[in-house]
């Protein structure tokens, strides 16, 4: 293992440390801790013993102590530090052969030569072959050191073998010149100094290798013992972190060995300089430890980079692995939810627009859902890439492999399954679609015949071969066999389309029964006229729903459908004129309330048809604009005027669509064979209907932000997502449109209905509608009033609005201003509720669309407890007097035609009426309490009783004036607004 080979490494490093430290045998103490140079360095600078380097005749290495006056004086701590440093530099093997000491004391004295060697003999850490003494060479010191060596030779040979020598000459008898120093008669080129630096230098970089060594021992382990992380964000932190301590490792280890080429260098360069004779060994052997130390460091590189380079690449998979995990939870979980949705695509559609929209909406998914489809069968791919580079963890990685491609093929088998079963789906709508609009061509058909003409064999024969040539196209038209419809689309037949089919079928077949009668008849009238046989028109079954316009297509303005209404009107319009003739030519009843039956369910056909539409029309923008607001993926083109604006934009048509497609419309297909009765309907949910002024009321609003923005990229994006070929704005009119719609129904189906059962009931639902109506457009223009500091809804109901001509004429005020009044009408617009009428100065119209619509300044208010009126004025038929506080002031009102002053009139008689009951109620109702309680006797000026009777018998004479109902003060009176507004 590359962790065990860096450990040998280190140790190997460590025992060179300790080899080169230490230089010690058998015979040193092993629990001395090796000195360095530059712990002792003062000591050594001394100079009173150097290691030169020379060696003896059997390589023994040479110590030179030197003359050196001061040592005696020397610390022994200081002289054992120095004897341990310089025995520790030799080899092992020189060592083991023993020190030769050289001792000058020429110029000493012999008692400090006695002293000297007995302490270095004493001392010495190492093994002693010879010690050389050159004694004084003074003559006196010279005798007596003759004399004393010969007296103590006993004693120096007891301690180690001591040669005195008289001479340098007799000192190159036992060691070469080459191996001495200069100062000693040798050659041998030795600086004290260069050596002490050179010596720094080598144990430095040797502790610079050691400290290396440990780290990067210390480093493998901690990679070694690394787990690896779970998650991306972990693993690529540890990576990265790893990296950085590899980087650091690195550079530690290039520091170290640029100083161990330095040093290696500066050892050859002195080499270099001296000559061959004067070659220390020592330096010999500091060069070749720097090399020694330099392979150790080389080794230990090559190995932990090899090591590195191992871990590296684990750690980059393991970091591989775990961007595909987490894309594997993101792509499964986006997978699974796709084939949750899809799931739930099981509606099959319930006319040919609607299987048209699912197919676009199955389009769109499909679409939407291919970017997650091609992310997932990216990453398989990827996976399949990381088992092919020999990943370590290719059984983890394999399944999930096989997982994403096999939900990416069920997602593909499934889409193709919902297309087929739509296709089939779509293909049947049109073969219906195809049947009833020859059902409805054939029943065009003969309500369009002239029945007069008929009279005629001419005119019988050119209607017969009409029928003839009509029939000649059910082949390709029909439906021909309802069991093998049945067989060919079971696989998408629920119980809702085979009822459908069924009715079809009866339609055709009864249609077709009609047609074989007429043509019979047509037959016998054609053969002989005996006289004139007026032929009847028939009575179809009930019209089967026709298919509401695809929101693709017929998703436009309201003329679109309105153009196509005429085209269907058309015919039923046509078929009532012809009838009318015929009821003028023999006035039979009976095909009278034949032909206007026809012309019902043409009315009643023409209303779920375009409310189907409609219903779809609401669906395709709440989903195709409203709901893509909240889509992320939409989030980026979306304007920032537009966020948390979805309420503004669309108003409440979430609450529109569900009324009409969960309850309206389908209380309206239950009258599909009696539409006579479909007023009813409109009553029931009447109520209802109020929503629409919520919606109108926002419209404003909802143009306001479009015209802001609607050249968003959204919009545009959106459009085209649904194929429309208009904007937003149309479809967002389509409310309006459809509540003015409903009333032109009702007009027309009560035309036909006249002497119906259900006649009064769509007289009624026409009323409302035009009081819906009515009321929405009195919202919109009451919630452009500015200016009021109360609250318009405590003024109760809003029940008429609109602009007049006013006059004042008060009692009170100078009379320049009261002249003045009199001349110059102001233009207010007047808004009459329960409790108060209310004076408005209409502003000018600005912007376009819904922001040209006026705004009301206000300016007055009176409280209709203390109004009263005047019907007639001289002078002018459109005029009427709205008074206050017994004519303290009056307003004299001019309507535009006398038609709006009479209904104005009419209401505030209403209001008045109410009020006068209201009063008269309270008056008997405090009454009968007072009589019950029986109270104390009260002043007659006080009592209620009595006040309350005057009270009502001037209102009594008041009203039964013939000329003007006028307003009173009621005992009880009504909250009262403001009665002092601004200043007109």
């Amino acid at each position: 293992m590359t962790v065990s080979r860096l450990s040998l490494l280190c140790r190997d490093l460590w025992a060179l440390w300790l080899l080169l430290k230490a230089g010690a045998d058998e015979i040193m103490h092993q629990d001395i801790v090796p000195l360095c140079a530059a712990d002792i360095q003062d000591q050594l600078k001394k100079r009173f013993a150097y290691l030169s380097g020379g060696r003896g005749q059997d390589g023994s290495p040479v110590i030179t102590f030197p003359d050196y006056p001061a040592f005696s004086e020397i610390p022994d701590k200081e002289f054992q530090n120095v004897m341990t440093y310089l025995t520790s530099i030799p080899s092992l093997q020189d060592a083991g052969i023993g020190f030769i000491l050289v001792i000058d004391r020429r110029r000493d004295k012999w008692t400090s030569v006695k002293a000297s060697v007995l302490r270095i003999a004493a001392s010495f850490p190492a093994n002693l072959q010879l010690v050389l003494v050159l004694r004084p060479t003074g003559f006196f010191q010279r005798t007596l050191s003759d004399i004393a060596f010969k007296f103590n030779r006993d004693d120096f040979k007891m301690k180690v073998p001591v040669i005195m020598l008289s001479s340098v000459p007799d000192l190159h008898g036992y060691i070469d010149k080459s191996q001495l120093t200069e100062d000693l008669g040798g050659t041998l080129d030795y600086c004290h100094s260069r050596w002490l630096c050179q010596r720094t230098a080598i144990e430095s970089f040797a502790l610079m290798v050691k400290h290396t060594a440990q780290m990067l021992q210390s480093f493998g382990t901690e990679l070694a013992e690394t787990e690896l992380p779970n998650d991306v964000q972990s693993t690529s932190s540890v990576l990265c972190a790893h990296t950085e301590k590899k980087d650091k490792a690195k550079e530690d280890l290039r520091l170290a060995l640029k100083e161990g080429h330095s040093v290696l260098e500066s050892l050859g360069e002195l080499q270099a300089e001296g000559s061959e004779p004067g070659v220390n060994q020592d330096q010999l052997d500091n060069q070749a430890t720097v090399q020694r130390l330099l392979a150790q460091l080389n080794e230990t590189e090559a190995a932990f980079d090899e090591f590195w380079a191992k871990h590296q690449q684990k750690l980059e998979q393991c970091l591989q692995l775990r961007h595909f995990e987490q894309g594997f939870r993101e792509v499964k979980a986006i997978l699974d939810a796709v084939c949750q949705k899809i799931a739930t695509f099981t509606d099959i559609g319930n006319s040919l627009a609607h299987v048209e929209h699912l197919l676009r909406d199955l389009a769109s998914f499909e679409e939407k859902s291919g970017v997650s489809v091609e992310r997932a069968r990216a990453l398989s791919l990827d996976g399949e890439q990381l088992i092919e580079n020999k990943h370590y963890a290719v059984d983890s990685i394999r399944p999930k492999c096989q997982e994403l491609r096999h939900l990416c093929d069920q997602f593909s088998a499934e889409i193709v399954r919902r297309r087929g079963l739509l296709s089939k789906s779509l293909e049947l709508h049109r073969r219906l679609e195809t049947s009833l609009k020859w059902c409805d061509e054939g029943i065009y058909l003969l309500a369009s015949q002239p029945v007069d003409k008929c009279q005629s064999q001419d005119g019988a024969e050119a209607a017969l071969q009409e029928i003839e040539k009509f029939l000649e196209t059910s082949a390709e038209n029909k439906i021909q066999e309802l069991n093998t419809i049945y067989k060919e689309y079971e696989s998408i037949l629920n119980q809702d389309l085979m009822e459908h089919v069924r009715k079809v079928f009866q339609k055709q077949a009864s249609m077709e029964e009609v047609f074989h009668r007429r043509q019979a008849s047509l037959k016998k009238l054609a053969a002989r006229q005996t006289r004139p046989v007026q032929p009847v028109a028939p009575r179809p079954e009930a019209l089967a729903k026709s298919p509401c316009p695809s929101p693709g297509i017929r998703r436009g303005s309201e003329n679109s459908s309105s153009e196509g209404g005429a085209l269907r009107r058309g015919p039923y319009r046509r078929a009532k004129s012809e009838m009318s003739e015929s009821r003028q030519g023999r006035g039979s009843a009976g095909e009278e309330e034949e032909s206007l039956a026809i012309l019902r369910r043409h009315v009643m056909s023409e209303l779920l048809d375009t409310e189907r539409a409609y219903v779809e029309e609401l669906l395709c923008v709440l989903e195709g604009y409203a709901a893509e607001m909240d889509n992320p993926l939409m989030a980026h083109l979306l304007s920032t005027g537009l966020h948390n604006k979805k309420d503004v934009l669309f108003g409440n048509m979430e609450e529109i669509y569900h009324f009409h497609n969960r309850i309206f419309l389908r209380e309206l297909e239950n009258y599909i064979d009696c539409p006579e009765l479909v007023g009813r309907c409109f009553l029931e949910r009447m109520e209802d209907f109020q929503i629409y002024e919520k919606y109108c009321q926002n419209k404003p609003r909802s143009e306001s932000l479009w015209r802001q923005c609607s050249d968003c990229p959204f919009f545009q994006e959106c459009q085209r997502k649904l194929d429309h070929k208009l904007s937003l704005d149309s479809y967002l009119l389509k409310p309006v449109q459809r509540i003015t719609k409903y009333q032109l129904l009702l007009k027309e189906m009560l035309k036909y209905s006249k002497n119906c059962e259900g006649a009064e009931d769509l007289q009624e639902a026409l009323s409302s509608i035009l009081g819906i109506l009515k009321a929405v457009n009195d919202s919109m223009h009451l919630i452009a009033i500015t200016g009021y500091d109360g609250n318009l809804g405590d003024l109760g109901k809003l029940l008429m609005q609109g602009s007049f001509s006013v006059w004042t004429d008060h009692k009170r005020g100078h009379t320049k201003v009261k002249e003045l009044a009199r001349f110059k009408p102001m233009q207010r617009h007047l808004f009459l509720h329960e409790k108060a009428v209310l004076f408005c100065k209409k502003r000018e119209e600005n912007g376009e669309g819904y922001e040209k619509a006026p705004s009301y300044s206000y300016k007055q208010s009176l409280n209709m407890a203390a109004v009263g009126i005047t019907e007639n004025v001289k002078g002018d038929a459109k005029k009427f007097e709205i008074w206050y506080n017994a004519r303290e002031e009056v307003y004299i009102v001019q309507a535009p035609t006398p038609e709006i002053k009479a209904a104005w009139v009419n209401e505030i008689r209403k209001v008045l009426t109410s009020q006068l009951q209201a009063c008269r109620e309270a008056s008997q109702h405090r009454a009968l309490e007072q009589s019950q309680s029986l109270p104390l006797p009260a002043p007659t000026s006080t009592s209620p009783s009595r006040g309350n009777s005057r009270n009502l018998k001037k209102l009594e004479e008041r009203k039964t004036d013939p000329l003007s109902l006028e307003g009173y003060v009621s005992s009880a009176p009504l909250p009262r607004p403001p009665e002092k507004g601004k200043e007109p």
